[in-house]
């Protein structure tokens, strides 16, 4: 709470500097601008996954639609709400809170700031007395994600790719969230391959569990040294000590939400990219059009908010005849005739 009061002083003085600053120029132009707020989930900046692919959206929004942005990174759980109440107050056109884990904060200060816009990417529906779903606040975006239907193609490239037919999966927080990539990654190794294996660990079942590369590695060296000689990981920064297992042992690694090549260059088979950026420039531009509605907004293969990565730097590890079939089950998919499922 008290880097957010050091952050809340700064800020202040900012908007202040401005307001003061007199009438035209930069000043006049800024002023006529408008703000769009995130608020970093655990890991912070600098994941390499998550949270960079909803700065790379708040950094496009910046170039390309004229938004001035600002962003704060919580120390602590209790900040996140103080976070986002900081933006509100100072009258943000759009507030993005990063991760299902912000779901109750936003609702609660978007009830307090009904005219203030919000949006949270992997919001967590809740569910009323007779377990049907219950909406958002009428000014909070939903938007999640079917990150069953991406995990299920980067499963079948696994599978088609193993020598060993045993595949690993590590995920980060024990969450339905985190299960629906399991869930995905499951099926799409069962409907390539019957017989292949699947070993399945998760780093815990705290937040911590997204930031803790050391129990990764532990988790990844286990499943190579068990036969697995692919493993696919959902863990946030937990998921580096996987790919640090995979360039010990010689194995391969496959990344998550953002492309994750660079983290061990010659040893990811591919990414399952979960289009987090698309969602928070395109929330920008539905405020900015004057379109933004609030309610639940899922992005799919066939919205492009999910896919897997295939470039000049994997496609030596994956056959023609591989990528070939994987795009026919991707148009499977967006046809409905392959359902996946979100439950392992």
């Amino acid at each position: 709470m008290k880097k957010i009061l050091v952050i809340l002083v700064a800020l202040l003085v900012f908007d202040l500097a401005l307001l003061f600053a007199g009438g035209g120029g930069a000043a006049g132009s800024r002023a006529a601008r408008r703000r769009v707020a995130l608020v970093f989930d655990v890991g912070g900046r600098g994941d390499k996954s998550f949270n960079d692919s909803a700065y790379g959206g708040l950094v496009r929004a910046r170039d390309e639609l004229g938004v001035d942005i600002e962003y704060i990174e919580p120390a602590e759980g209790a900040d996140r709400e103080s976070a986002l109440r900081i933006f509100a107050a100072r009258g943000f056109d759009l507030v993005v809170g990063t991760g299902f884990i912000f779901t109750d904060d936003v609702v609660t200060v978007a009830q307090e700031y009904p005219q203030v816009r919000f949006a949270c990417i992997d919001y967590a529906l809740k569910l009323d007395a007779a377990g049907r779903p219950l909406a958002p606040p009428p000014n909070v975006a939903a938007l999640k994600f079917r990150e069953e239907e991406g995990s299920f193609l980067v499963g079948a490239v696994a599978a088609l790719v193993s020598r060993t037919r045993k595949v690993g999966f590590v995920g980060g927080m024990d969450i339905p969230l985190i299960r629906r990539f399991e869930a995905g990654y499951r099926a799409g190794v069962a409907h390539v391959c019957p017989a292949c294996a699947l070993l399945v660990n998760y780093a815990g079942v705290t937040p911590v569990a997204f930031k803790d590369p050391g129990k990764g590695k532990e988790l990844a060296l286990a499943q190579y040294r068990a036969g697995a000689d692919v493993v696919f990981h959902a863990s946030g920064t937990t998921g580096l000590g996987v790919f640090e297992a995979a360039r010990l042992t010689g194995k391969l690694a496959i990344g998550v939400d953002s492309d994750q090549e660079r983290e061990a260059p010659g040893f990811v088979l591919t990414s399952m990219i979960k289009r987090v950026d698309n969602a928070v420039f395109r929330s920008v531009s539905d405020v900015l059009a004057g379109r933004f509605a609030g309610g639940v907004h899922s992005f799919g293969l066939a919205e492009q908010g999910v896919g897997y990565v295939y470039d000049e730097h994997n496609r030596a590890l994956i056959p023609a005849a591989v990528r070939d079939r994987v795009e026919a089950i991707a148009r499977q998919i967006i046809s409905g005739a392959i359902r996946v499922p979100t439950e392992p």
